[in-house]
């Protein structure tokens, strides 16, 4: 099973703004017919999904949406794969690459998807990294697109996004995206704690190209000024939960709660690409309440994800 034209979505900039269009236009229709979206166009098709982090969402959304598309799932944890044992991710990459038709990898480090990429030939997702989180931000993205009027993507351009926390890869991916799109995206961060700078100089110099902006600041307050949507993530990610007791002192003027939310828009969202901690990175109140739109999220990333796969795997 090779292709000698294959695609990968191993970071958000490998779709570009024209592609980001015709997936958010592929998401609409997929939604809006439901289950039976994309008349089982992958049947025949078999997507592996490489689970080296436990996951709800990416395993459920992927595997859900390729057996509505007709395709038929293969959960494979660490212990299934002989890499564990010492086999490479080069010889694994090419090995499956003649049983299946794709791989969605949810690894722990960046390099592990970029290098199955290199030597698989069939296309390959990343389903999250230590340093992105594509699907998720696309997923995202599209949420906001929906908020104004889903009809053409420039709609979105100048959009404000805070995001307030720990600059993770879900930081990362929102920079590099809502930089390509011409958004404006202000994040707080404690200090030692901010996004990467590779990725902010990147988003810097993608910005300038879209018409976008980006600011990186130690004041919670301030990111979250004139925002459109506030967005926050876990204080400790999979892997820092060692660092838990002391993020969590760090991190305490950052969470999302009523007197945040005062310095947004008055129309401002709240979104949270889950798992939450209720009540340290944000309240309950926030969660549960009428500017919330972290569930919405959620559940875009089957339509989103199901449009990546008959995108790639088609």
């Amino acid at each position: 099973m090779s292709s000698k034209s294959k695609k990968d979505l191993v970071s958000v900039l490998d779709f570009s703004k024209e592609e980001i269009a015709d997936l958010f236009k592929e998401t609409a229709r997929l939604k809006k017919k439901g289950k039976p979206g994309g008349a089982k166009s992958l049947t025949g098709k078999t997507l592996a999904l490489i689970m080296q982090k436990p996951s709800t969402r990416t395993t459920v959304s992927f595997a859900a949406g390729m057996a509505q598309l007709g395709g038929t799932p293969l959960i494979l944890n660490s212990q299934d794969l002989q890499i564990k044992r010492g086999e490479s991710l080069p010889d694994t990459a090419r090995t499956l690459s003649h049983y299946v038709d794709g791989i969605m990898i949810r690894a722990n480090k960046h390099e592990d998807i970029a290098e199955m990429a290199r030597h698989a030939n069939i296309p390959v997702i990343n389903g999250l990294s230590d340093k992105e989180h594509p699907c998720q931000i696309l997923s995202d993205i599209f949420t906001i697109f929906e908020m104004r009027g889903g009809r053409k993507l420039d709609d979105i351009k100048g959009f404000k996004i805070a995001y307030v926390g720990d600059g993770n890869n879900v930081a990362h991916s929102l920079i590099l995206v809502a930089a390509l799109l011409g958004m404006e995206i202000s994040v707080g961060s404690p200090k030692n704690y901010e996004p990467e700078k590779e990725f902010v100089q990147k988003g810097l110099e993608l910005a300038r190209m879209n018409g976008g902006k980006i600011y990186v600041d130690e004041d919670p307050a301030k990111a979250a000024s004139g925002a459109d949507v506030i967005y926050t993530d876990v204080w400790a990610s999979m892997g820092k939960e060692e660092e838990g007791e002391n993020r969590k002192q760090i991190f305490r003027p950052y969470q999302v709660n009523a007197a945040l939310l005062a310095q947004a828009k008055p129309t401002v969202k709240i979104m949270h690409c889950l798992p939450a901690h209720r009540g340290e990175e944000i309240t309950d109140e926030m969660i549960e309440g009428p500017k919330s739109v972290i569930f919405e999220q959620a559940g875009n990333r089957l339509h989103l994800q199901k449009a990546i796969l008959l995108k790639l795997l088609s």
